[in-house]
């Protein structure tokens, strides 16, 4: 089921939401004037409606919490809350919980804050009331007991706050505190009225990215999610106080996040956040869907619903945004219920994500469709019902934030909508402003990951995802239909495989080290020269450093895809290497690589040229690498050139191999065109969750690891590889490719081509000026094509820049002269001697693709 139109990401202009909040920010300048509903009373009862829906949204109402659905969750939250009480009554000198001391640690500082928090949503809980716990009243003043000696002994003072990290200062903190105070607004009236307006003025003085004490959009920091969770909490505060302005004002900063990113005039100079082709970025340069795109989609929603009925959101806009956002950025990066990790930064680290992240999106999916109606409404109705059908994990709704999701979804599933995915089973998504790329087919979703000098190669950050550095240099994630993706990937997948051999990438064979252990800290620490914890020398060089060449991304021709990368060094070894970085600062050279990923339908083509170690290091080239189970039957079977079975004790390379893990009931195929002979390794390996991210608790991951690769010995000259992964193959359909239908055209660091013959498919990727020629097809410059001919004579062609800097681009199809069907606007057909050209203008298109169908003269 389609969304409707208005759904669409660029259905609202960002000039028109940008407006909207221009004219909000006006409202909001002293003098304030009341909002639209025109009147004193009619703002009080906004305010009123702000506050009321709070407490639904996180504590549930009388109806929600008599639902049978909801009752695990109420007793998860008093569960929690009674572990919070203990944790009260132990406390020791310098805590307010039990082993948490406070004084120097931010993290303890907000946890504190977090457990009362917990300890004050227990005892507000509508309908049921805090069954299980002490007295109400007692209860919640004793919270507000703590908040306010929590301010007194440790946050009140400005002179010692403010360590660590700025996160929990600006967002963490303030969060935790403005939903308690919205939650016992009553006993803070009657007990202490002086609390709320004391907190909103030290969390307005921690708010030192901002300016004066506001948001400031000028910010780095203020943008994105991050946006978001602080102007949320702003609109809390001031219906906690009667401020209308303060309202005003941080919805008229929150509603920038809902504008589409123009890369070419960003407004206030902000790329983070949702662009056209449906990518999302935070850090300017990270590929985020599935971290801070979740929280950012969470935290919208949330406000859609504290804003129902308020008055000061003028239409429903804003769901038809969100709506755009579910189907373009997030469901195509969902399989199975499973969020990828192309899209995670460092949190791919972190232990309990992948259905875990899918579930807060479902929860805020379902409560979107209800601010929807007829086909949208449906739709995203259906697609709650299908993720919950093809999850092999569950949803487990006790994690949901809001008992009224829980009781929206269980209805949802009891509903006639029928269960369907908003992504076709046959699809190819190309995320150019993200360098990322999905591929998804029955049985399959095959997931890359790239790098340029707009997207990071890898984030680390705060001793997470420890050993990031070839994430994004051509990874890629190969999901198997009716596979617990937990067992194939997520944390035991980073914590089993070595990183320079994470499946799909090129890395120099040394050693590297982590960041702590180069600097005996989290970061590289050198306020002399602009290196501090989060400083902009310290993102741009430690935390997630872009590339240097600027070829990354590919064609997109209906349900298929071409995809190139030039592999470079990132920017922290080109500014080391230029001499512009301290003596001490260690950075680390990249190998060398021009490669092509051709996906078709059994096949995705992975084509690789001028492989290099450079620096005298020897090179690998990993194929694949698939964990298992220590205990699971893995079986590696192949082929020789001749039809001879492959041995692995023998000497001749194998023309195929075929993977199968017999306890998932998975299989993957490998079919070799050119190429040094593969190296398979299939071993047990046990590491600890620790090396790949501090906080994770040192459990043992014991994992079967199977690799292939191309190993290169130092010095050596380049190489050139050519292979195909084929998911789900059985062992006769790999043998079969000794007849085709995969030929490679091209495989030079200048021109990779590539040619289906079952499918009529030439696809080509041309790295460097001047002209390049393969097949029918010849291309000006770099640019990468795709071009399918089928058999009543039309010829469907689509054309993209990956470098986002040309002007335009330009085409010949050799042969008969075609005649143009249909185009894109800005694709220009015309007859030329030998064939047919396009001249396509690729100016601002930030790497899209732009089609035309041809078709052959009578």
């Amino acid at each position: 089921m389609e969304l409707s139109r208005r759904s669409a990401l660029s259905v609202i202009p960002a000039a028109t939401l940008w407006a909207l909040s221009q004219t909000l920010r006006a409202e909001a300048t002293p003098p304030a004037a009341p909002h639209s509903a025109g009147s004193a009373k009619s703002v009080d009862q906004g305010r009123a409606a702000i506050l009321r829906n709070t407490v639904a949204v996180f504590a549930g109402t009388d109806a929600s919490n008599a639902r049978p659905e909801v009752a695990p969750k109420l007793a998860s939250l008093r569960a929690t809350a009674r572990a919070r009480l203990a944790a009260m009554d132990g406390a020791g000198q310098g805590e307010l919980f039990e082993g948490v001391p406070l004084g120097t640690s931010d993290p303890n500082l907000s946890a504190s804050y977090q457990y009362l928090y917990e300890i004050a949503l227990a005892a507000c809980l509508p309908g049921t009331g805090a069954a299980g716990l002490p007295d109400g009243t007692t209860l919640r003043r004793r919270v507000v007991d703590g908040l306010a000696r929590l301010h007194d002994d440790w946050f009140g003072d400005q002179s010692k706050g403010y360590y660590g990290n700025w996160f929990h200062w600006e967002i963490g903190i303030p969060s935790h505190v403005t939903r308690t105070l919205v939650l016992l607004r009553n006993e803070v009236a009657a007990h202490r009225p002086e609390l709320t307006a004391t907190y909103i003025a030290s969390m307005d003085a921690y708010l030192r990215n901002g300016k004066d004490g506001d948001v400031d959009l000028d910010s780095r920091f203020h943008t994105g999610a991050n946006l978001a969770d602080i102007t949320t909490n702003r609109i809390l505060q001031g219906a906690l106080t009667g401020d209308d302005a303060r309202i005003t004002k941080a919805l008229a900063d929150q509603l920038t996040v809902f504008s589409t990113i123009d890369p070419y005039q960003p407004r206030h100079g902000v790329t983070d956040g949702f662009y056209a082709d449906g990518s999302f970025v935070q850090h300017s340069s990270v590929a985020y869907t599935g971290s801070y795109g979740k929280g950012l989609l969470t935290r919208t929603v949330q406000t859609i619903k504290i804003l129902d009925g308020s008055g000061y959101v003028p239409d429903d806009n804003l769901a038809g945004v969100v709506q755009g956002w579910v189907a373009d950025g997030f469901a195509p990066l969902i399989f199975e219920g499973w969020m990828m990790e192309i899209v995670k930064g460092r949190a791919v680290s972190r232990a309990g994500t992948g259905y875990a992240d899918v579930t807060a999106v479902v929860e805020a999916v379902a409560d979107l469709s209800a601010y929807t109606a007829g086909s949208d409404a449906e739709a995203l109705a259906g697609y709650v019902k299908f993720v919950r059908q093809t999850s092999k994990a569950g949803l487990d709704t006790t994690s949901f934030v809001s008992p009224v999701s829980i009781a929206r979804y269980a209805d949802i599933l009891a509903s006639p909508t029928p269960a369907r995915d908003l992504v076709p089973a046959a699809s190819h998504a190309a995320f150019h402003a993200m360098d990322r790329t999905v591929h998804r087919r029955p049985g399959y979703a095959f997931a890359l990951a790239r790098s340029s000098t707009r997207i990071s190669t890898y984030e680390y950050m705060n001793g997470e995802n420890l050993m990031p550095w070839f994430q994004g240099t051509g990874a890629h994630y190969l999901y198997l239909s009716g596979t617990d993706q937990r067992q194939a990937f997520g944390i035991d997948y980073f914590t089993a495989v070595e990183p320079y051999r994470l499946a799909g990438v090129t890395a120099p064979v040394e050693p590297r080290r982590t960041v702590p252990e180069l600097y005996g800290t989290l970061w590289y620490d050198n306020p002399e020269r602009g290196f501090t914890s989060s400083s902009e020398p310290q993102n741009t060089y430690v935390y997630f450093p872009r590339a240097t060449h600027a070829f990354s991304g590919g064609a997109r021709l209906g349900a298929y895809g071409a995809a190139g990368l030039v592999q470079s060094d990132d920017a922290a070894y080109a500014a080391h290497r230029a001499g512009t970085l301290p003596e001490d600062f260690v950075a680390y050279r990249a190998a060398r690589a021009t490669r092509s990923w051709f996906m078709f339908d059994d096949e995705i083509l992975v084509l690789s040229a001028g492989v290099a170690g450079l620096a005298g290091r020897a090179v690998t080239t990993t194929v694949d690498t698939r964990i298992a189970a220590p205990s699971s039957p893995v079986l590696l079977t192949g082929g020789l050139r001749d039809g001879a079975p492959w041995r692995r004790a023998g000497s001749a390379p194998p023309a195929w191999l075929r993977y199968a893990d017999e306890g998932q009931r998975t299989a993957v195929g490998y079919v070799f065109l050119s190429g040094p002979p593969p190296v398979v390794a299939l071993d047990t390996v046990t590491r600890s969750r620790r090396l790949v991210r501090l906080a994770n608790a040192d459990t043992a991951v014991t994992k079967q690891v199977f690799t292939l690769s191309y190993e290169q010995a130092a010095g050596g000259r380049p190489v050139s590889m050519a292979h195909a992964l084929v998911p789900n193959a059985t062992a006769q359909q790999l043998a079969s490719y000794a007849r085709g239908p995969l030929t490679v055209l091209s495989n030079t660091e200048r021109l990779q081509a590539a040619a289906h013959s079952r499918l009529g498919i030439t696809a080509v990727n041309a790295f460097t000026p001047g002209t390049h020629r393969a097949g029918r097809l010849s291309t000006d410059g770099p640019a990468s094509v795709m071009l399918r001919w089928t058999e009543d004579g039309t010829y469907s062609i689509a054309v993209a820049d990956p470098t986002t800097a040309r002007r335009s681009v330009s085409v010949t199809l050799h042969g008969r002269p075609l005649r143009r069907v249909s185009a894109d606007s800005g694709v220009r057909v015309r007859r030329v001697p030998g064939g047919t050209r396009l001249d396509v203008t690729t100016h601002h298109a930030y790497g899209r693709s732009f089609t035309a169908a041809l078709r052959e003269s009578p």
